[in-house]
């Protein structure tokens, strides 16, 4: 049974000090539809407040970390409004709520980290990719701002020119090519077993020292989320409104009606 009272497609299992967390949609390939999206908006605070857990993994089911917002679930925001400002107050919550949380969380990125997935990536503590695993952040190439998206924490990873070409385009960041840019730690072949061997040394590690440390790092992070994310947030909702969206979304249900 999962911890925290959290949906079916979150995962959260204890084995000791650690709280093994995986994205579990395995046959959508971990695309975020509303319960996900919802369930870890409300996953950082739980995590936060419980005081046996003193690091984290987050990983995902089957051949993906997470393929980014599943399809049905984005056409569904573009009709509802009411669907829409709540999902966009869920993800304020999200990227904040990680920002903040007190354990330390270590990615292990089993495959392609996309849209949402790649900001999980990004907002985690220490990251370890497998070598077909790719970061990708479409938002743009399909007519919405990345909200909650590479933009908001990449320019503290990598130079803000790389952070612009790969968040204007939207194009796959390769293993390697992560990992040159500063968007992970290392590529391995087996990323979750290297995560959890992390792990296993951070949760060992003198608590109070751990937890201020990370919070020091992670005043950076919140201070520069924070600096733009309410504008992140009003102009991602404003883009689901587009012509430019709409139009993605009808090519898109189309494609999917004839598969």
């Amino acid at each position: 049974m999962t911890m925290y009272d959290m949906p079916e497609e979150i995962q959260v299992v204890a084995d000791g000090p650690l709280r093994i967390i995986t994205l579990n949609r395995p046959d959508a390939l971990n695309a975020v539809n509303d319960a996900l999206h919802t369930g870890l908006a409300r996953l950082w605070p739980r995590l936060g407040e419980d005081r046996d857990a003193r690091c984290a993994v987050l990983t995902g089911a089957g051949r993906a970390f997470s393929a980014g917002g599943d399809f049905a679930y984005l056409a569904e925001l573009s009709r509802d409004p009411v669907l829409r400002a709540e999902t966009i107050a869920y993800g304020r919550d999200l990227v904040l709520g990680m920002a903040r949380c007190r354990v330390p969380v270590v990615a292990a990125v089993n495959g392609p980290a996309v849209g949402l997935g790649c900001s999980l990536v990004a907002l985690s503590d220490v990251v370890y990719l497998a070598p077909a695993a790719y970061l990708a952040d479409p938002h743009v190439s399909i007519g919405l701002v990345a909200a909650d998206g590479g933009p908001l924490t990449w320019p503290l990873h990598t130079s803000l020119l790389w952070a612009k070409e790969y968040a204007f385009t939207g194009a796959r960041i390769p293993a390697a090519r992560a990992l040159e840019m500063g968007l992970a730690n290392h590529v391995t072949q087996d990323p979750l077993a290297e995560a959890l061997a992390c792990a296993k040394r951070i949760a060992g590690l003198p608590r109070q020292a751990v937890e201020s440390t990370k919070r020091i790092l992670n005043l950076q992070l919140e201070r520069a989320v924070l600096a733009t994310i309410d504008y992140a947030m009003t102009a991602e909702e404003a883009s689901f409104g587009t012509a430019d969206f709409q139009a993605t979304i009808a090519k898109l249900t189309a494609a999917a009606k004839t598969r």
